[in-house]
Order: structure tokens, then C-alpha cells, then sequence
């Protein structure tokens, strides 16, 4: 995944939210800010930032908007070629050790188009960007996650579909849903925890949790919006 270089030379993008059904997706004109730019970054007024994040070859245009850090999304015509074209994220920085967290949670509620390939994700870094945590939410077309297969895992309330693998980079460990969804709440902790207890990575410090849409093709422009979005940790 090149996206990982990209992120350390400019790291992109989440926020409070009561409750994560009801959300109203609010159209792009209406937004306190959008962006067309490739880095396009935005940070909002709970200190979660937002981010464009047109990485791949390929890639074709994007809009990102936000009215805040639980309410914003992307249009998106990436052209129907294999390969990430882009990660339109909203990032919170956590900046703990594994074993000094207590907790560490987000809830997510979203609106996917059903046509195109793209995953809905969670992308977890350690603070030096030597680890990559994906959890994989829903997906839709010809997508699939680096790495061999680990077998099947429940933690943090659901169940994954594990892979591990090496993008030159950093190494990275995708966790996908056995089942699609478009809202819900991740305890995250467990799955940090039982990586470290497999000797996969040690007591990392977690840096950012970043959640958005990894999109490979969207021809003719799709929409992809985030009606609900937080990230708690202790």
C-alpha cells in the first residue's frame, strides 16, 4: 500500500457523536469546507483532521466535504482500473502505548454506494509508521486486502477474516468483517491486544486512528458520506 509513504510525508486525517443512527448526509454545497485538492487537508473544531488523500496512479477527480468531524464525504470518479486511487479519511491522534490504554473505541455510520470498488476502513498506525492496522467494515468489488490469510478471529464485538502481510513499507494487518455493515461501534483495544499477544508487534504507541473509504474505481462519480464518526480513548 504506497498510501503508508504518502502518509508519513503528510498525514491525513473523526469526532464526538451522540448517536450514530439518524444522521442526515448533508450535501456538498451546504459543507463549511470542501476541497478538490489532492492533499486537500481540513482540521475541524474537536482537533479531528480531514483529508482529501488522492495517492494512487491512476487516479481520476474527488471532492471531499465536512460540516464536521461526524459529518462529511467524498464524490468521487476514479476510473475503472485496478489499483487505490485514494483514502479520504478523518484522522484523531491517540499518542498512547498499547498497555497504557484502558480503552480505545469509535462508532461509524455510513452511506456506500453499491456499485464501484472500494473498502470502508479503519487504518490504525504505531507512532513511527512501522505498523498498519485495517479494519475493514464493508467492501464492495474487485478489492481484497494484502497479505495471506490468518484464519478467523472475534474481537471487539465482531468477527474478522484476518490477513498479514508486507507492503515494503511497514507491515500490515487487515481484519475484515465476515459480515458487511454500515454502522456499529469497534472496540478497538482487543484486536491491538491480540496482535501484540500473537508477536506481531510489542507495546506499540498507537498514533493515529484513521477511518474512511480506500477507493479503486468509481466511474462516472459516486458518493461515499459519513453521517457518523467518533473515536474515544482513555
Amino acid at each position: 500500500m504506497a498510501r503508508s509513504t504518502l502518509t508519513r510525508m503528510l498525514l491525513a486525517p473523526a469526532a464526538a457523536v451522540a448517536a450514530l443512527i439518524g444522521f442526515a448526509a448533508a450535501p456538498a454545497h451546504a459543507a463549511i469546507w470542501t476541497s478538490s485538492e489532492q492533499w486537500g487537508n481540513y482540521t475541524t473544531s474537536d482537533n479531528y483532521i480531514l483529508y482529501n488523500n488522492i495517492w494512487g496512479s491512476g487516479a481520476g477527480t474527488q471532492t471531499i466535504w465536512a460540516n464536521s468531524s461526524g459529518n462529511w464525504g467524498v464524490t468521487a470518479n476514479h476510473p475503472d482500473t485496478g489499483g487505490i486511487k485514494s483514502y479520504p479519511n478523518a484522522k484523531k491522534t491517540v499518542n498512547k502505548p498499547i498497555t497504557s490504554l484502558s480503552s480505545l473505541t469509535s462508532g461509524y455510520n455510513v452511506t456506500v454506494p453499491s456499485s464501484g470498488a472500494y473498502n470502508t476502513s479503519y487504518d490504525i498506525w504505531d507512532t513511527d509508521y512501522d505498523y498498519e492496522v485495517m479494519l475493514w467494515v464493508n467492501h464492495n468489488g474487485a478489492v481484497g486486502p494484502l497479505g495471506t490469510s490468518q484464519g478467523t478471529v472475534t474481537l471487539g464485538g465482531h468477527t474478522w477474516a484476518v490477513h498479514k502481510g508486507d507492503n515494503g513499507a511497514n507491515e500490515v494487518f487487515s481484519f475484515l468483517r465476515t459480515s458487511d455493515s454500515s454502522s456499529g461501534r469497534v472496540d478497538i483495544l482487543p484486536v491491538l491486544k491480540w496482535i501484540k499477544d500473537k508477536g506481531w508487534w510489542g507495546n506499540e504507541t498507537i498514533g493515529d486512528v484513521q477511518f474512511g473509504y480506500e477507493i479503486t474505481s468509481s466511474s462516472g462519480g459516486l458518493d461515499f458520506v459519513t453521517n457518523g464518526f467518533d473515536v474515544s480513548s482513555s
